[in-house]
């Protein structure tokens, strides 16, 4: 009853306003809405239709201010409901791979990325979902789209190239980690990762090159002494790879370069020996060879003039360097055993049988040994005591003997190689383990990757078959 009161009331005073200024202001204006079509309107009547334009309009602008607002909330209230949505998908998921329920983690994941194909870190984390479950080629889709999503993104770049090194495509691989190193020059895990698999590869001059930036960077004490050791492997594999390839001077200066920085790298000395060989230097890669006797006394560079001098059919002087060593030494039973395998190579029995017969150490631990004292015996037609040592060597859980091994991972092997081929370390392999595999060598460097081992043509284990 109020609001048609009111409404009367309101009616009722705008025909009075109406007609009052009406009557304030007689006559007519002419409207023209075209050529040819015209109409007149009194002054209030053209003002007050002129207002009611205006509201329209105003209204209308208004409405559509609202309905757009409307519309923002109603999308940005689904975006929100949305994103709730995957981000607990996405929760749900790392759950389920962290309680390994890999399958229910894979689903929870998809889910959550057809709902939003381009987040990130669905991406990421299903893409390492599958690479563990060794699918690589889609773990290498999901992480490709994850980089395009977001190209800056390290973490994302770095799982990639994971991806690409399962799947054995080293040089996508490589072009991430520089990818990486574009966006940040100095990450160290991209550095580090791109010098192993260029280890991999056998592109020592690159791994080289990298290891320098590595020691730039700011490293503690402890890793920088490692870093060290590390290049001078790789300067010593670098020599290595360019005298393979007839450059024996860029060889030459590598190998200076590592026993630079460590006098006791015997790989590097053994190279210079090798590439004055190669010169047909040989006596000047002896005495190379003799003086780093002297320094170091490793039983490796004797094996090494060993091969050299039967080479040359100068026996001779082999068995000179081993007697000079012995009057240095007398009762080391390593280079005692070694002198003896000698004579007996040379079928030298009386001065084979004199030395080894009287040694203490070797019989216990070289199936070689028994078996040479055998053959010794049965020259001598001693046969109670040759059949005793082939019942020791029969005793031998091993058919053959092993004269090298590691003194850092123990690996085992029949030839001499600057590199062991289990652990990747340098300069680690000695001779007869029984004394020597508790002494770790100096200048090894650390890596996880697996190796090959690298020897030089021509030494091989001082043993043959007995």
């Amino acid at each position: 009853m109020l609001r048609l009161l009111i409404t009367i009331f309101f009616v009722s005073a705008g025909v009075f306003i109406y007609s009052y200024f009406r009557e304030l202001n007689p006559g007519t204006v002419l409207i023209h809405t075209s050529s040819s079509a015209e109409f007149e309107l009194s002054p209030v009547t053209l003002v007050l239709i002129s207002m009611a334009i205006g509201a329209v309009f105003v209204t209308f602008v208004v409405g559509l201010q609202q309905t757009a607002h409307a519309i923002i909330n109603w999308r940005s209230n689904r975006l929100v409901r949305r994103k709730e949505k995957v981000d607990t998908l996405h929760r749900d998921g790392t759950h389920a791979f962290m309680s390994k329920r890999t399958m229910e983690a894979i689903t929870l994941f998809e889910k959550a990325l057809a709902i939003d194909p381009n987040r990130a870190d669905s991406l990421l984390w299903l893409g390492n979902i599958y690479r563990a479950e060794q699918n690589f080629p889609e773990a290498i889709r999901l992480h490709q789209h994850a980089h395009r999503v977001d190209e800056r993104n390290i973490e994302v770049l770095l799982e990639l190239s994971k991806d690409l090194e399962g799947a054995k495509r080293y040089e996508e691989a490589l072009q991430s980690f520089q990818k990486i190193l574009k966006l940040e020059p100095d990450n160290l895990t991209a550095l580090i990762r791109k010098r192993d698999l260029n280890i991999r590869l056998e592109r020592w001059s690159e791994a080289l090159e990298i290891q320098h930036r590595l020691l730039k960077a700011h490293l503690p004490n402890q890793e920088k002494e490692a870093e060290n050791a590390l290049l001078i492997g790789y300067m010593y594999e670098v020599g290595r790879q360019l005298l393979e390839r007839g450059h024996p001077d860029k060889a030459r200066r590598y190998f200076r370069g590592a026993i630079k920085k460590d006098r006791s790298f015997l790989p590097a000395y053994i190279g210079l020996g090798e590439i004055l060989i190669h010169e047909g230097k040989t006596k000047d890669a002896v005495e190379i060879l003799k003086k780093v006797y002297t320094r170091t006394r490793s039983v490796i560079i004797l094996h090494r003039l060993e091969e050299l001098f039967l080479d040359q059919g100068e026996p001779g002087e082999i068995i000179r360097v081993y007697q000079d060593a012995l009057q240095q030494d007398p009762q080391n039973p390593v280079l005692q055993f070694y002198l003896g395998k000698l004579y007996y190579r040379l079928e030298m029995i009386d001065e084979a049988f004199d030395i080894l017969s009287t040694i203490e150490g070797p019989q216990d631990h070289l199936l070689d040994y028994h078996k040479i004292m055998a053959n010794l015996f049965l020259r001598k037609q001693q046969f109670e005591q040759a059949i005793i040592e082939l019942k020791k060597a029969l005793s031998f859980k091993k058919r053959v003997v092993v004269p090298y091994i590691c003194t850092q991972c123990q690996q085992e092997s029949v030839e001499w190689s600057g590199r062991c081929r289990r652990c990747a370390r340098w300069n680690t392999l000695t001779a007869l383990p029984w004394l020597e595999a508790t002494q770790p060598a100096d200048g090894s460097g650390e890596t996880a990757a697996s190796a090959r081992a690298i020897p030089y043509q021509g030494i091989a284990s001082p043993f043959e078959t007995v």
